[in-house]
């Protein structure tokens, strides 16, 4: 058989149309349509693609007197064919597409971070009379920065999850890099460990050392005032912390999502898939406690405790959940 015929024998058997085939090599339907009529022939990157999605040796593909008879043997020796085939290409456009879009998507998390500081700089400022205004135009004043920060922070964040949705497959579907893909991936993380390292370390550093002006002012007993400040305090170093996680995050985890190592192995996807839902659903509510409490008792300063308090306990229950979902797939 010649290479028209096999392709699409080959793609009868895995029971894929033209436009299936297309898709899964970034090509156009009519292009699959003249291999197979013998109009054109695949570029050579192509057929390495074909070899690895139909489990054959380009050695089958390309040389016309080996026939279907040795086809099921060559499968067996090329391992893996439902993965999803990543061209040289596309994962130079993925990883610089995460590096441009991590500073926007970790100056929106800060945002959202940053957002309940003037509600509570505001609310308490005026309960101590550092400020002339009433209480109402201080929380009235105070709510509605808070909402115009989140806004911001979330279309950011909803912006940037728009862009990378052509390569949210990464996140699900198991992988298979084109010849040269995983070198260069590993290479780039490799130059980029340094700058990760540093970042986690600094961010780190910042959310630890945010709650000592908190200490300080109780071990000396200062004025109400003061804890209002230093909580304000908490809040920018947390989002710079925050900011410096998710920045140097997201470059390495399109890295990682190319190699389908760290938070991405192919059974890792499956349990990230399942717990998808859990951070959406904890920030609202953890905010929706936040407001009711501050506004139930006009205590913005107790209820902004909750914040600190939530995001540790987040780290435990979202180790719970994707424990539960873990062990229910192994069932």
């Amino acid at each position: 058989m010649i290479l028209a015929e096999k392709i699409m024998v080959l793609r009868k058997k895995k029971g894929w149309s033209q436009e299936d085939l297309a898709g899964k090599l970034d090509v156009s339907r009519q292009s699959v349509s003249k291999w197979e009529s013998g109009a054109s022939v695949p570029d050579i990157d192509k057929i390495l693609v074909l070899s690895h999605l139909f489990g054959v040796s380009t050695d089958y593909l390309l040389k016309d007197e080996m026939d279907t008879e040795e086809l099921p043997r060559m499968e067996e020796e090329c391992g893996e064919t439902n993965a999803r085939v990543v061209s040289m290409e596309e994962a130079e456009r993925f990883m610089g597409l995460a590096a441009k879009l991590s500073l926007p998507m970790a100056a929106g998390t800060a945002l959202c971070v940053l957002s309940p500081i003037c509600l509570i700089l505001l609310a308490g400022m005026q309960e101590y009379g550092k400020i002339a205004i009433s209480a109402d135009m201080a929380g009235g004043v105070g709510m509605t920065l808070l909402l115009v920060l989140v806004a911001i922070g979330a279309g950011i964040l909803v912006y940037i999850s728009m862009q990378m949705e052509p390569y949210s497959y990464m996140e699900r579907e198991k992988l298979t890099l084109q010849y040269g893909v995983k070198g260069l991936a590993v290479k780039k993380r490799e130059g980029f460990s340094k700058t990760y390292n540093m970042s986690i370390t600094v961010g780190t550093v910042l959310c630890i050392l945010g709650i000592v002006p908190l200490m300080v002012a109780a071990a000396f007993s200062a004025p109400d005032i003061v804890y209002i400040y230093c909580v304000s305090l908490l809040f920018v170093m947390v989002a710079v912390g925050v900011f410096l996680f998710v920045k140097a995050g997201t470059i390495k985890g399109s890295y990682d999502k190319l190699l389908q190592e760290g938070d991405y192995t192919v059974e890792k996807k499956e349990v990230n898939r399942r717990t998808s839902f859990f951070p959406g659903v904890y920030w609202c509510l953890v905010t929706a406690i936040f407001v009711g409490i501050g506004m139930y008792n006009n205590s913005w300063k107790f209820a902004a405790i909750i914040w600190p308090v939530a995001a540790l306990l987040f780290v435990v229950f979202l180790g719970i959940i994707k424990a539960v979902a873990g062990s229910g797939r192994g069932k």
